[in-house]
């Protein structure tokens, strides 16, 4: 099983990745883990995005596809995974397109996580906290999804913090950007006959619930 996951910030995508790689045993690629593996193991096209995480701006399209492209010619290529954050614009679908058929490799679905505007600035407006832990990274809302302990995460115990973008104007800003990009997007995967838009609102596993039902 092959599969991407959409969604506007803030509509879940991360969470529904884990429980995906959890449960079907599949492999959780985020685009932030990609990027930060290739830094570390300081591949070529690492170096070249090194630049841009260190002062925290997006990674150019380019870089981002041949960092993807490098780790699926890899002899430990992944076969079955879910894709969180990537491809993120049409001209980085086009070319993870041209990486899979290279590898012989065909997409089992792509699935939009669909949550109006007004609900994610609600999700996001002050009331989500990320655990800062790498390996954990969980989320939590103090409304849908509190902590047991306020502050601090459930897993692993680390302090929450509050990310200084979930403030509802950048939100809307954030909103405005994935619109503009993301809308290309869908319009290509449903051409492909692949897309499948998914209600994200509701609690944590009614949406998981969901997601694997569209998946069968």
């Amino acid at each position: 099983m092959r599969i991407i996951l959409l969604g506007p910030p803030g509509s879940g995508k991360g969470t529904q990745a884990k429980l995906l790689s959890e449960r079907l045993g599949l492999l959780h690629y985020a685009t932030g883990d990609i990027l930060r593996e290739a830094i570390e193991k300081d591949t070529p096209e690492g170096r070249r995005a090194k630049p841009y995480m260190a002062a925290g701006q997006l990674v150019p399209d380019d870089i981002v596809n041949d960092i993807v492209s490098a780790r699926f010619r890899r002899s430990d290529k992944p076969t079955r995974f879910v894709m969180d954050g990537y491809p993120r614009t049409h001209a980085q679908a086009l070319s993870f397109d041209a990486i899979l058929d290279e590898q012989g490799l065909d997409l089992s679905s792509v699935i939009f996580l669909d949550v109006d505007d007004e609900e994610i600035v609600h999700r996001l407006g002050g009331n989500r906290w990320t655990c800062p832990n790498s390996t954990c990274k969980a989320v939590y809302h103090t409304v849908v999804n509190p902590p047991k302990v306020p502050g601090i995460c459930d897993l692993c115990h680390t302090p929450l913090y509050q990310r200084e973008d979930d403030k509802p104007a950048t939100i809307r800003k954030r909103l405005q950007i994935f619109h503009e990009s993301n809308d290309e997007l869908i319009r290509h995967y449903r051409d492909k006959g692949l897309l499948v838009e998914v209600p994200g609102r509701g609690d944590i596993e009614s949406i998981y619930r969901a997601i694997v039902k569209a998946l069968k």
